[in-house]
C-alpha cells in the first residue's frame, strides 16, 4: 500500500480552468463510500477535495488519484474547524466510523464526528453558500418494528445500548442538518444508506460481506451471529453512488432511503456465499450481539417517483465483483502488505 502523499492548496488549482469548475467537498473521502463518491463526482466533472484523517479510511482508496489535478487532499479530523480556500459548490458529509467492529472500539470519536463533525461541515455548507448532503444510515431505524422501512419511520433504536454511539450520532447529524436547512436556509439532503457492499470494503471491516467472503476464500467456518433467520438487504456500489449523485443534485431536503429491496436471511446469504466461491466452509452460530436488528429492508418508492432511481446489479451480478476483489486483496498475504 502507498503512502498518500497530502496534497497541498497549490497555485495550480488556482487557474482559469479549475475556477470554471464546481467544487465538492468529500469528508471521509479515503472512505470506502467516500472513495466511489469521489470517482463519480470526477467523473461528473467536479473538482474534488477530498477531507480524512484515516482513523477507518484507507490511504489505497486514492492512489488511483495522485496524479489527477481535479483532485485535491486534505488530512484532518473534520471535528476541527475545517477551512477550504476558494467556492464550494456542495460538500458531501461521509465521515464516520460505519461498521460495528470500528464503532464499537470508537464510541466516542463515532459520537464526535456525527455531531461536531457534522456541525463542522455544515458551517463549511453555510459559509460557502454550498448545497450539503449528510450520509446517515438505517441504523437510525434501530430494530425496526415497521417493515419494511420507509422514511416517515422514526425508529426504536436504545440510545444507552452498544450500538446507540452510532445510531445515534446519525440521528443527531439528521436533526442538525434539518436545523441548518430551517434556521440558515442551507440547501440540505439527506440520504440513508442501507446495507451496500463491494470494491474497496476492508476485509477487517467486521460486515457481514468482507467476513462471508473472506472465511469461504480461505475455507475456514462461516461465523453467524443469532440463528441466521434475521435479514438484511444488499446493494452494491455503484447503484447507491448513483441514487446518492442523483438526490445532490434534487431539490428535495427530507431523507431518502437509497438501497436495494431484495431481501433474504443471512443463513441464505451465507450459502449464496459459499456455493460462489465453491468453499469448503461450514457454517458456525454463535449468540446474537446486543440490539442486532432483526430484519431490514428499505422501502425505495420514494427514490423511485421523485428521483428516478432503482438498483440495477443484482446481487450474483455484484458479489462476483466484490468477490474478486476481496481474492486480490488475501492474495497480498505472506508478500509484505498490510491487509485491511
Amino acid at each position: 500500500m502507498k503512502i498518500f502523499k497530502i496534497i497541498r492548496f497549490s497555485c495550480k488549482k488556482m487557474a482559469v480552468g479549475f475556477r470554471s469548475m464546481k467544487t465538492a467537498v468529500v469528508t471521509g473521502a479515503a472512505g470506502f463510500l467516500g472513495s466511489h463518491l469521489t470517482d463519480r463526482l470526477l467523473k461528473e466533472g467536479y473538482r474534488v477535495i477530498g477531507v480524512d484523517n484515516f482513523l477507518t479510511g484507507n490511504p489505497a482508496n486514492l492512489d488511483h488519484l495522485q496524479k489527477d489535478d481535479r483532485f485535491d487532499f486534505k488530512q484532518q479530523d473534520v471535528t476541527e474547524y475545517l477551512n477550504i480556500p476558494g467556492e464550494v459548490s456542495v460538500v458531501f458529509h461521509f465521515a464516520s466510523p460505519a461498521s460495528p467492529i470500528d464503532y464499537l472500539e470508537l464510541p466516542i470519536q463515532t459520537l464526535k464526528v456525527g455531531s461536531l463533525g457534522t456541525h463542522r461541515a455544515l458551517g463549511l455548507a453555510k459559509a460557502k453558500k454550498a448545497r450539503f448532503l449528510i450520509a446517515s444510515t438505517s441504523e437510525i431505524y434501530g430494530d425496526p418494528l415497521v417493515h419494511p422501512q420507509t422514511e416517515e419511520y422514526w425508529g426504536n433504536v436504545n440510545t444507552i445500548g452498544p450500538r446507540g454511539v452510532y445510531d445515534e450520532a446519525k440521528r443527531f447529524a439528521e436533526a442538525m442538518t434539518m436545523a441548518y436547512h430551517r434556521h440558515h436556509g442551507v440547501d440540505t439532503k439527506i440520504v440513508r444508506i442501507f446495507n451496500t457492499y463491494g470494491p474497496r470494503m476492508r476485509l477487517k471491516d467486521g460486515r457481514v460481506v468482507p467476513a462471508f467472503v473472506s472465511q469461504a476464500l480461505e475455507n475456514q467456518p462461516i461465523t453467524i451471529f443469532g440463528d441466521g433467520s434475521q435479514t438484511r438487504s444488499f446493494c452494491f456500489v455503484s447503484d447507491l453512488i448513483d441514487g446518492i449523485y442523483k438526490l445532490s443534485e434534487s431539490v428535495y431536503h427530507d431523507p431518502f432511503n437509497i438501497g436495494n429491496p431484495v431481501e433474504l436471511t443471512i443463513k441464505e446469504f451465507a450459502e449464496r456465499i459459499v456455493r460462489i466461491t465453491q468453499s469448503k466452509s461450514t457454517i458456525e452460530y454463535h449468540p446474537l450481539p446486543t440490539d442486532d436488528p432483526k430484519q431490514r429492508r428499505p422501502n425505495i418508492s420514494k427514490a423511485k417517483e421523485k428521483l428516478g432511481w432503482e438498483p440495477k446489479i443484482d446481487l450474483e451480478t455484484g458479489l462476483v465483483q466484490a468477490i474478486a476483489y476481496f481474492k486480490e486483496r488475501l492474495s497480498q498475504k505472506g508478500v509484505g502488505k498490510t491487509i485491511l
